[in-house]
């Protein structure tokens, strides 16, 4: 089991930690501040630090075989280390940054394009996209763009709480997803709550408000399909 440090506190940049497990999976700790790849956002990347100063450096991060196992999958070529070594474990804070920031700014896209079934999403450095399952020509590049740039000055908070699956089950309008459903069977479901703008569940790491985003604009809606249009985002500034 790695305790996901990352979950209650996002602006973790790096921890104590001890080696449990070495594969060729990759390495797994007792704790981590690295994000496995998962809900569209890629793994983080850093270094394990080691006692006597020495880096590994951390290529990816995934999920293991079972939910609570994180794997720290390391550069090709670099020394290992052994269970049981201490570590100092340091995500790449800037990458992950852009990451917390467009991960944020696409549930607002959610906002902006109220009452359409999300089909498909991605995260990227610097820029992001959804898929939304609306007909023809529903969207509007610059009226999107304005709206987005609204909902990021308004400066709203992001708020992560739970809720019981029974309570989600209750309330199917939480889910926009209509490829990925959120994981239900342990007693909770995260919800991400940007007040008074948007609330759905999401494992991911967000900023704490939205003025944190910083200025963004639609680069292009794309058809996928009958009723599948593809909006993506980059950051503007």
């Amino acid at each position: 089991m790695t305790a996901p440090l990352f979950r209650d506190d996002a602006y973790l940049r790096s921890c104590t930690a001890r080696v449990t497990a070495v594969s060729e999976r990759g390495i797994t700790l007792d704790r981590t501040v690295f994000y496995p790849q998962g809900g569209g956002q890629p793994g983080d990347c850093g270094v394990l630090r080691l006692a006597d100063g020495s880096l590994i450096a951390i290529a990816d991060t995934r999920k293991g075989e079972s939910a609570d196992e994180v794997l720290h999958i390391p550069a090709p070529g670099s020394a290992l280390p052994a269970p049981g070594d201490a570590v100092t474990a340091e995500i790449d804070w800037e990458r992950r940054y852009r990451l917390m920031r467009m991960h944020t700014c696409l549930h607002l896209l959610c906002a902006a394009v109220p009452n359409a079934a999300v089909t498909g999403g991605q995260i990227a450095d610097g820029k992001g996209r959804l898929d939304f399952d609306v007909p023809g020509e529903a969207l509007d590049k610059a009226a999107i763009t304005q709206r987005l740039n609204e909902l990021v000055a308004g400066d709203h908070a992001v708020v992560p709480r739970w809720i019981g699956d029974d309570e989600l089950a209750a309330r199917p309008e939480l889910v926009r997803t209509m490829s990925v459903k959120p994981p239900t069977g342990q007693g909770s479901v995260r919800l991400v709550d940007i007040a008074g703008v948007d609330l759905q569940p999401c494992g991911g790491t967000h900023v704490r408000r939205t003025g944190e985003i910083g200025p963004v604009e639609v680069v292009k809606i794309e058809n996928k399909g009958r009723q599948n249009r593809r909006v993506i985002l980059a950051f503007a500034g």
